[in-house]
């Protein structure tokens, strides 16, 4: 009997050998997750006049011919430029079967580049959404919004996570959950998710996040620890626990909660209220089974907020709620936890710029 719940691994690599994900070249092996699957960027990207949809009855190639400006072809590097809008078909192309939907997302480096990156797919009419039963290709919009980028053919900017079934927890099963693994430290706010505050206090020093500087160099994905972080990022310290969030300006803070993730389950990051002001902390973000988790080399990871503020000012003060983590089910305990032995970026994180910058 199929499980309903989030699918794992070993699931994963079980779908391609049946065909129902149809890679170009054949999948790396770190390019399965533990509970998703990394998508790589394809040989060319479409410069568009602007972000789009395919809509129902419509393929992205059909609406290429509409809003394309221009050709780049990535085989040897090339940059995408901070505030255009680009589409590149991925290497990966799916056949569902009818019980299997999928949900993809930017991944963490990507977004804590402030790096826009959504799916499309032929007939879609949401993004990031892919229905059950969907049988094409992916493609992914991206819209570099602080820097520039050269990507290459490859590149994993987003992932994608299948799932059978309603999988999210309700409120009540969510509170059962947490007495049972404790799964962010302190107070469990919980509606609709567990909800999860920022920490403008921290302990020993005064700096409380980054802020993108609004002239750069471009950054080359594929160079890690190689960026000195002052010139892409200006420090944001607090000594009274509060900051004014300036419209346009984009932030990485961090939660003032450690956060955890177990075996069983996976969560998804999103946007709290629209009502709690005028930003958003705005990549939705996956986070696998072990995030935090103690058998994974974690003790809880603090959550890395992406921010940006919109039309006016706010002031955003220490343990303001600013989103809330949605729990699933997992179908099954996937084969390899996140944190463990498998190279993970941000196991037992505190605030922390993407892995293209130098520690310290």
């Amino acid at each position: 009997m199929n499980q309903i719940g989030v699918l794992p691994a070993q699931t994963l690599r079980d779908m391609v050998a049946r065909g129902q994900i149809r890679p170009d070249a054949p999948l790396l092996q770190d390019q399965v997750q533990p509970a998703s699957l990394d998508l790589r960027l394809g040989t060319v990207a479409y410069r568009v006049r602007a972000s789009f949809l395919a809509g129902a009855g419509r393929s992205v190639a059909e609406r290429l011919q509409e809003f394309e400006m221009h050709r780049v072809d990535l085989a040897d590097g090339a940059v995408l430029e901070k505030g255009c809008v680009y589409v590149v078909p991925l290497m990966e192309h799916l056949a569902l079967p009818r019980d299997i939907q999928a949900v993809a997302n930017a991944k963490s480096s990507t977004g804590r580049l402030d790096l826009l990156t959504r799916t499309i797919t032929d007939g879609g009419t949401e993004f990031d959404r892919i229905p059950a039963g969907y049988a094409g290709p992916l493609y992914a919009e991206i819209c570099p919004r602080s820097f520039s980028v050269l990507v290459r053919p490859g590149m994993r900017l987003n992932q994608i996570r299948f799932r059978r079934g309603h999988a999210v927890l309700a409120d009540d099963e969510l509170r059962a959950l947490h007495k049972a693994h404790r799964l962010v430290s302190g107070e469990a706010v919980i509606s609709d998710g567990l909800g999860f505050s920022v920490d403008l206090r921290p302990a020993g020093t005064d700096l409380v996040g980054w802020r993108a500087k609004p002239h750069t160099g471009v950054i080359d994905l594929d160079r890690l620890g190689a960026y000195q972080p002052s010139a892409f990022w200006e420090e944001v310290r607090s000594q009274d626990g509060q900051i004014i969030l300036d419209p346009g300006a984009f932030y990485i803070l961090v939660s003032r909660e450690a956060v955890h993730i177990p075996p069983t389950h996976a969560a998804e990051m999103a946007p709290y209220l629209a009502m709690v002001g005028e930003f958003r902390v705005h990549y939705a973000g996956f986070f696998d089974p072990g995030f935090g988790h103690a058998a994974a080399g974690g003790q809880g990871s603090r959550g890395v907020l992406e921010v940006r503020c919109h039309e006016a000012p706010f002031v955003l003060e220490h343990g303001q709620i600013v989103g809330r983590l949605v729990y699933e089910r997992m179908a099954e305990v996937p084969e390899t936890l996140y944190g463990a032995g498998i190279a993970s970026n941000y196991q037992g994180q505190g605030l922390k710029l993407s892995k293209h910058f130098r520690a310290g």
